[in-house]
């Protein structure tokens, strides 16, 4: 038998790392490959399994080897107060890019233009599962597979496809760019094959992607509020999606 810790470190450069309980229950229903997965508590990890994801518990129960708490912690950068990680191979960008280019996709792509902030992109990858989008892209320097981006995703970068593309690269469909000066989004109906276009948080769209854009599309806002949270636009957008007719699956 491998042993887990030797294990780790030899896929640790290479393979994404699910940091908690939840990271790793996600990834493992949406069909992640998950090479080595440790737990300073099994009992306690399989209670918890038992009691939220009862759907995966004996996978969850096959995949993790119970190590000493130094040796978990040894592990990761920030222990997770469910004492579980795991390590996960990332899809490959080839089946991104099917997922997002597919020409019969019925669910939208968000496209995070130049985004700052690792944790609001892990918490609009986490939206972007909920609603079933087609998948979540981001350009400029952010890595969306940033470990800090992974933690913000709950493990649900394995739920939808997850790329990092130049705004010439985006997926064929309407463009649909949220900006202040656009048209009311509760008169609009949203297409399913739509691409949504969010800006940074700090200095809104780039140029390149207002000038590709066919729709701007402002959220209702009272005057003197200067914005959202990137987060809290796309849940409001994607939730308009929803409400005008495109489904959550179940």
């Amino acid at each position: 038998m491998t042993d887990p810790v030797d294990a780790w470190r030899r896929l640790a450069g290479t393979c994404v790392l699910l940091d908690g309980f939840h990271a790793l229950k996600h990834a493992v229903r949406f069909g992640a490959e998950v090479p080595v997965a440790v737990t300073a508590d099994l009992r306690a990890a399989l209670a918890l399994a038992d009691e939220l994801a009862p759907d995966v518990r004996g996978t969850l129960d096959a995949l993790l080897t119970e190590v000493p708490h130094e040796t978990y912690a040894s592990l990761v950068p920030r222990p997770h107060p469910t004492a579980v990680a795991a390590l996960a191979v990332r899809p490959s960008r080839q089946a991104s890019l099917r997922a997002l280019t597919d020409a019969a996709r019925r669910a939208p792509v968000v496209v995070l233009d130049q985004p700052r902030n690792l944790g609001n992109a892990g918490a609009v990858i986490r939206l972007a599962a909920g609603f079933g989008v087609a998948g979540v892209v981001t350009t400029g320097t952010l890595d969306p597979w940033h470990p800090t981006v992974v933690r913000g995703g709950a493990g649900l970068h394995f739920a939808t496809a997850v790329e990092r593309l130049t705004v010439d690269e985006l997926p064929r469909g309407p463009l649909f760019a949220l900006d202040p000066e656009g048209e009311d989004i509760r008169g609009l109906k949203l297409p399913d094959d739509a691409v949504l276009a969010f800006g940074s948080e700090r200095s809104g769209l780039s140029a390149e992607l207002r000038a590709r854009a066919g729709h701007l599309v402002a959220l209702p806002m009272r005057p003197q509020v200067s914005s959202y949270n990137l987060a809290t636009s796309v849940a409001m957008t994607l939730y308009h999606w929803s409400a005008t007719g495109g489904a959550v699956p179940s």
